[in-house]
């Protein structure tokens, strides 16, 4: 008798999460960061992790450069489809051509580690490679107020024949 596995799984997860939404499980309350559950002090919390430009650039390029020397059929997509500015795309190609090289002469795993550790080598010191070329444009915000003011314009009279 009784309900499916299935459902009474389903059922028991919702009263689960019914549960800690309204807090009533210690695991699902503040008490388990440190603090002694009475609203008091808690130990200080782990600053979260702040992603910077070099981090970006290095996990595209790694990911990018990985994916040519592994003969990903994605490794074919421009610069733009990849998600890379034209700079990171610069840094991808010497890393690629290097990564290349290493695996000629020490296999593809060396080539493989290598292309981790280039990658972040070279984005950290182009400080993220986020630089453009012909495609770049200022954040809208940088603009003089009058720079943005379209000129209005006046139609041309017509004069009879």
């Amino acid at each position: 008798m009784g309900l499916p596995p299935r459902t009474s799984a389903r059922t028991a997860l919702r009263a689960a999460l019914a549960v800690c939404v309204l807090g009533a499980l210690p695991a699902c309350t503040d008490a388990d960061k440190g603090g002694n559950g009475d609203g008091g002090e808690s130990s200080p919390q782990p600053t979260p992790h702040v992603t910077t430009a070099a981090d970006i650039c290095t996990g595209l390029v790694a990911y990018w450069v990985k994916e040519a020397l592994n003969g990903s059929k994605w490794a074919g997509l421009d610069w733009e489809q990849k998600g890379l500015s034209n700079e990171q795309l610069a840094v991808h190609d010497e890393v690629l051509a290097a990564a290349r090289a290493k695996e000629r002469t020490e296999g593809r795993p060396a080539a493989l580690t290598f292309a981790d550790r280039e990658s972040r080598r070279r984005c950290a010191a182009a400080n993220g490679a986020t630089g453009s070329s012909d495609n770049w444009r200022p954040p809208s915000g940088t603009a003089s107020p009058t720079a943005l003011t379209p000129t209005p314009i006046t139609p041309t009279p017509t004069h009879p024949s």
